[in-house]
């Protein structure tokens, strides 16, 4: 003998209140076989309505049997029950618990959303559905766009979306007029000559009449079973077409993947339709990405700023003194350094060129206009060590050198204060502690991070200054330009090796400003990530408030929730919905975050002149990670305790 469709077995409900339990249903023994048309009928607070949830597998009894074609349902996973809701059964709400952000062939699709069938069947079907019930021009409307009759024709229309071989009717009328209430019952008659097994709970004796069999139920157990006399039959009206094939089940990755795809348009469109919760959602993130992308923005271009002063010194460069390291007190003593020292330096493979360096503060005189300047000896490739330009005229030559010429190059504030704005300073003849020297150069201005120097500077061949100035055959100091692509840190140890040999003990020392590049890039990054850091702070407050905004929502759409389980979302169904909305608010905070970013550059730029914002790939890409990961970390909790609800008590919460 084959197996009942449906049924109960001595099945107890309790529902726990205060320090007593509530017991609704007490020892139910039902059996319901397919095709039947079963009305359940009873006072409010009778049972009828647990019983219903019972059997469309929404609620589980505390105690006794249920079977389902066989299967006991207490065997069953929450996706196995999910299963079951999806596929076998098919629900009309007295309330139609239509989701009112979709339209009404997006609401009737749900079921095979979660089923995992393709976009395009699903669609078809629905349509189909819909024109059978006379709704085909109302496909496109949202539920309140709908008259009560035509939401609760919608709400059917969704019962047979996977099949339905079981519909489960919860006072199908009881919300709407006589006449509306008349065509559900028709429909509902249609649809058990079409084969579906239609289970009707009820109090109203009018639609309890058009049942095969009529159960009553009063306190929770059942006191009468029997055949209704007075059922007739009625020729079935449905279109068959809109009940035919139901849409294939596409394979299992693909039907995640649909399933992941529809999640984010039902979160968009759950976003859309709350827009200023939305907004104030993403507010915190939006804070906290704009004020960590524009600091790294600012940082980096400070840095890049230090960076160009430092490289307009040179930044490959290195510096060799006599002593052993700075503040030797003997260092004035070490006459070692000397301009052999210079020729062998610059014989090496990883020298770009080199010069020597002697200085002293000497009186400079023109006409009747004295004062002190720096005066330098220094080799003809001094400019292009130091990446000097002239400004006007020309630098001396290694002829100048060697004959230890007297002339020399001036810089801008040197001109100002010898020439004044009216005499050309080239060709022009300056005392230098009484020793004339012509001027055949001019240097152009240089700015600093400090703003521009206001030293005054005069270089002379080194073999002038040594021999007619200073009087002193060694050197102050010699500076090394390494050639491009030689590694600086090499290059030192190499030029170390090659004094060393040359002195025979260690009298230098040595500057390299790569190690004060180094010192800025760490300071720069050091400083970008403090305030970084301090920037995190407001998007983890961000994160905070999409993670209690979310909870509200979760609060607000636990109804949504119980529909959705209702037509068969699994835990995990759910679990993705509201991660993938917290992530999507996230994200899009991130993006409005980033180009607030570029907005406040564009500001920036008209108040700062030195250096500009700049901002970097990586920064844009970590930003949307960044944002990715807070919706992920803080949207997890209101998302998992919305996967975590009793589909019967989310339909019951207002």
């Amino acid at each position: 003998m084959p197996e009942p469709l449906l049924q109960l077995t001595n099945v107890t409900r309790r529902f726990p209140a205060g320090d007593k339990d509530v017991v609704v249903l007490k020892s139910v023994d039902l059996t319901i076989e397919a095709g039947e048309i079963v009305a359940i009928v009873g006072a409010s607070g009778s049972g009828k309505s647990t019983l219903m949830n019972i059997l469309g597998c929404l609620d589980h009894p505390s105690w006794g049997s249920y079977r389902i074609g066989g299967r006991e349902t207490s065997e069953l996973s929450n996706d196995e029950l999910a299963q079951l809701r999806r596929e076998h059964f098919g629900f009309i709400f007295q309330r139609y618990h239509l989701l009112p952000h979709l339209n009404a062939a997006a609401n009737v699709e749900m079921p095979a959303v979660y089923a995992g069938s393709s976009h395009a069947e699903r669609h078809e079907r629905a349509e189909r559905l819909l024109a059978s019930l006379g709704l085909a021009e109302r496909a496109g409307h949202r539920p309140s766009q709908l008259s009560g009759g035509q939401q609760q024709r919608v709400s059917i229309a969704r019962a047979l979306m996977n099949g339905g071989e079981v519909i489960l009717a919860d006072e199908p009328t009881g919300a709407l007029d006589t006449k509306s209430g008349q065509d559900v019952i028709r429909v509902l008659r249609e649809l058990n000559a079409l084969g579906h097994t239609i289970i009707i709970v009820t109090h109203d004796k009018h639609v309890a009449a058009h049942a095969h069999r009529i159960v009553e139920i009063s306190d929770g157990e059942i006191v009468g079973d029997h055949r209704n006399r007075q059922y007739g039959e009625s020729a079935a009206s449905f279109d068959n077409a809109g009940n035919g094939a139901l849409p294939p089940r596409a394979p299992r990755l693909a039907a995640g993947i649909g399933r992941f795809a529809e999640a984010f348009k039902m979160a968009w469109a759950a976003l859309v339709s709350h827009r200023l919760r939305t907004l104030l959602t993403m507010l915190g993130i939006i804070i906290g990405i704009t004020s960590v992308v524009s600091i790294v923005a600012i940082g980096e271009g400070a840095k890049r700023y230090m960076l160009n002063e430092i490289s307009s010194i040179g930044t490959n460069t290195i510096d060799v003194y006599p002593g052993r390291g700075w503040g030797d007190s003997r260092a004035g003593d070490i006459q070692t350094l000397v301009p052999a020292d210079v020729t062998a330096l610059s014989e090496q493979l990883y020298v770009d060129s080199v010069t020597p360096i002697t200085a002293r503060s000497l009186m400079l005189r023109y006409r009747n206009v004295d004062l002190n300047a720096m005066v330098n000896g220094v080799g003809e490739r001094f400019f292009q060590v130091t990446d000097l330009p002239l400004g006007a005229g020309i630098a001396f030559s290694a002829e100048d050198v060697r004959r230890q010429a007297q002339v020399a190059v001036i810089d801008r504030n040197t001109r100002r204060k010898l020439f004044g704005a009216s005499v050309n300073p080239l060709g022009q003849i300056i005392l230098i502690d009484n020793q004339p020297c012509v001027v055949i150069g001019v240097t152009s201005e240089k700015k600093t991070m400090f703003g521009p120097t206001k030293d005054l500077n005069v270089w002379v061949p080194f073999t002038t200054a040594s021999t007619r100035l200073f009087g002193q055959p060694f050197l102050d100091s010699v500076r090394v330009r390494v050639r491009d692509g030689q590694p600086s840190a090499a290059a030192e140890r190499s030029l170390t090796t090659l004094l060393l040999q040359r002195h025979g003990r260690q009298d230098f020392y040595t500057d390299n400003m790569d190690s004060v590049v180094k010192t800025v890039e760490n300071t720069g990054r050091s400083l970008t990530l403090l305030l970084s850091l301090i920037a995190v702070i407001s998007l983890v407050v961000g994160g905070i408030g999409v993670m209690n905004i979310m909870l509200v929502s979760v609060n607000e759409r636990t109804r949504e929730i119980g529909i959705r389980m209702a037509v068969g979302a699994r835990r995990a169904d759910i679990l993705q919905q509201f991660l993938v909305e917290a992530v999507m608010v996230c994200l899009i905070g991130g993006a409005i975050g980033i180009v607030l970013s570029f907005a406040i550059s564009f500001v920036f730029s008209f108040f700062v002149d030195p250096w500009k914002m700049v901002f970097s790939a990586s920064s844009i890409v970590s930003a949307f990670l960044c944002s990715t990961l807070i919706g992920i970390v803080f949207g997890f909790m209101p998302a998992l305790n919305a996967s975590r609800l009793n589909p019967i008590d989310a339909l019951a919460r207002d």
